[in-house]
């Protein structure tokens, strides 16, 4: 399905770039600060970031692909 739509494929591909820069981040934020964030925070959190990136992506590229046709 994904090979299907690249739109849908970037946009999943965004959402994975979006989910792990954040879980660097945090551990960058864990190895300096010393304080420690629970597993299961990291993972909700990193999935909310992730879903976020992705729909963010696919909204802007849609708007992004409109706004070249009207051009």
């Amino acid at each position: 399905m994904l090979g299907q739509r690249p739109r849908v494929k970037a946009s999943a591909l965004w959402g994975l770039v979006g989910t792990f820069s954040f879980l660097v981040g945090i551990q960058g934020y864990a190895l300096v600060t010393g304080r420690v964030v629970s597993i299961v925070v990291l993972g909700l959190v990193g999935l909310g970031v992730g879903v976020a990136a992705g729909v963010s992506s696919y909204v802007v590229d849609r708007r992004l692909e409109e706004a070249n046709e009207h051009s």
